[in-house]
């Protein structure tokens, strides 16, 4: 009997020693934890149209250019690139250290080098209608449709347009145009989704649908800090995917998640104060990081004259849009919904980053006076004979409309509100069964065009929602993308964004702010005005 609890005893302690250790091997380990409230749905690039997708994709994935934290084109996999005079050809030169995950793909499970080849292929899947992959746009009408990407040798790929395009650069930055490998297209098919492949500073793990992403450190991966040393620091990024934005901020709060992004704006007035900062119980145990996002909110008006709904609209009247867009307080509305994160959208459709410094001149601030007389103008005094507006909106979005009513209402535009769910809300607006309705638009790459396209006469829906078309704004387009002079550039979309406001296809609400939120042992995750999710340089203390 003695000898027998001898050795439990024994057995007990190698347990515990085994467990402790294995606490200890966790503990170690640099793993960061981060929440989805939304469902990542494919984690294949050339299907990564919405933050989920694109955060995920971004950590697996490189393509021949990525943005620095202002913005800027940088070089990635291709190392330098000339364009030629013409403008009409771009040559990308690639770097020959940089490598492909292992994976049983490639023979021996060992990732091989990228080449030139792979740049290829992965931009003629990117726009073959059998893929119908969500970014098939990026190329669309700027590529040679004949020979658009050319492999010279194994670190060289040529690029054809169809004519100059000022922002192309800026677009081979989306995630859609990562580069993949045929081996793995080839051999998991639509699968690939769940078992991608790529070049990215994280290795794809394991994926619970609606439950757990695990990354692993890519431990070849190419890039290196300004001391030399290879990057990424952490060594695991697990994604989590709680759909309750409050749950996920007592998670946070709780230590089961290093970051957080935006919070539910039922908890807002807890932590935040009025002016959007941190309350003080909160300052000395999590940090904020907050700047300028590339998002706009606004309220789309549909423009297409031979719609029947439009017809028998008053929206389809100038002065009612323009009355409209003056009959609110932007400022206030911030205050009261948003604890005043944002800024007024009291200029255009484009966030004033994108575009010159300088007096605006146009857009729309409170001046229920001059409502007044755009109504009476349309023969609708006081608003007497208008008839009533419907607000289409998501659940999301009701407080907005509510505050827009209440306010529109005092000046005499009666309003009703119609909640519509999500996916029919797309369905209308591309239908055009929607006349009134809540939008945004989050820049897929940092140049104004990005907003402009939405408006584009020639653009169908989408992205072309209100169906707009003005001969001036599509000329004024056509000659501001073929500008090489960032400057001249500048100011021609400066009297794009004029113009359309003069027309008011759309009522502007706000240009967004980003709210990230770490713990205090979290440094080297900075917000950039994409809103990307960047773990290459994040160290976890």
């Amino acid at each position: 009997m003695q000898t027998r609890n001898k050795i439990f005893y024994f057995l007990a302690v190698c347990s515990l020693f085994v467990v402790a250790c294995t606490h200890h091997d966790t503990e170690d380990k640099k793993i960061f934890h981060l929440n989805l409230a939304s469902p990542v749905t494919s984690l294949d690039p050339a299907f990564s149209s919405d933050q989920p997708n694109t955060w995920s994709v971004n950590l697996l994935f490189n393509g021949l250019v990525q943005l620095d934290s202002d913005l800027q084109v940088q070089p990635c996999i291709a190392s330098h690139w000339e364009l030629s005079p013409d403008r009409l050809r771009y040559t990308f030169h690639l770097r020959n250290d940089v490598y492909f995950h292992n994976d049983a793909c490639f023979p021996g499970g060992k990732g091989r080098r990228v080449v030139a080849e792979d740049v290829v292929y992965s931009f003629h899947r990117l726009i073959d209608p059998k893929v119908a992959a969500r970014g098939n746009w990026v190329f669309n009408n700027i590529v040679d449709t004949l020979l658009p990407f050319t492999a010279i040798n194994d670190s060289t790929i040529e690029i054809r347009l169809l004519k100059p395009f000022a922002p192309f650069i800026q677009r081979l930055s989306i995630p859609y145009c990562s580069v993949v490998p045929h081996e793995a297209i080839e051999k998991y098919g639509l699968d690939f989704r769940s078992h991608p492949v790529g070049t990215g500073p994280f290795v794809f793990k394991q994926w619970d649908e609606g439950e757990l992403i695990i990354l692993h450190r890519f431990d070849n991966y190419f890039e290196r800090d300004n001391a030399g040393n290879r990057l990424p620091y952490l060594d695991a990024v697990n994604i989590h995917f709680i759909a309750n934005k409050s749950t996920e901020f007592l998670k946070f709060l709780s230590g089961d998640l290093d970051f957080v992004s935006d919070i539910d704006a039922a908890m807002k007035e807890d932590i935040l104060t009025k002016e959007g900062n941190l309350q003080d119980k909160y300052a000395e145990k999590i940090n904020l990081l907050k700047g300028p996002y590339l998002n706009v909110e606004y309220f789309s008006i549909l423009m297409d004259t031979s719609n029947v709904l439009v017809k028998s609209s008053p929206l389809s009247m100038e002065e009612v849009r323009k009355a409209i867009n003056y009959g609110f307080d932007r400022k206030e509305m911030l205050l009261f919904l948003k604890n005043n994160r944002g800024v007024a959208a009291t200029c255009g459709i484009v966030p004033p980053e994108l575009l010159p410094a300088g007096p605006v001149g146009y857009g729309y601030d409170y001046h229920p006076d001059s409502a007044l007389v755009l109504l009476k103008r349309a023969g609708f005094e006081n608003g007497v004979g208008l008839p009533e507006i419907v607000i289409q909106t998501i659940e999301q979005y009701q407080d907005i409309a509510v505050y827009l009513k209440d306010k529109l209402e005092d000046i005499g535009i009666a309003i009703r509100i119609e909640t519509i769910d999500p996916r029919l809300m797309r369905e209308m607006r591309l239908n055009g069964t929607t006349v009134f309705f809540r939008s945004s638009w989050i820049a897929d790459y940092a140049d104004a065009e990005n907003y402009f396209t939405l408006f584009y006469g020639l653009s169908d829906a989408p992205p072309n929602y209100t169906r707009y078309k003005n001969a001036t704004f599509d000329s004024l387009y056509t000659i501001a993308v073929a500008e090489p002079d960032a400057v001249v550039r500048g100011k021609l979309y400066r009297s794009m964004d004029s113009l359309m406001m003069q027309d008011a296809p759309v009522v502007p609400l706000f240009y967004d702010e980003i709210y990230r939120f770490t713990q205090k042992n979290i440094t080297g995750l900075e917000p950039n005005g994409l809103n990307m999710l960047d773990l290459r340089r994040v160290k976890k203390d």
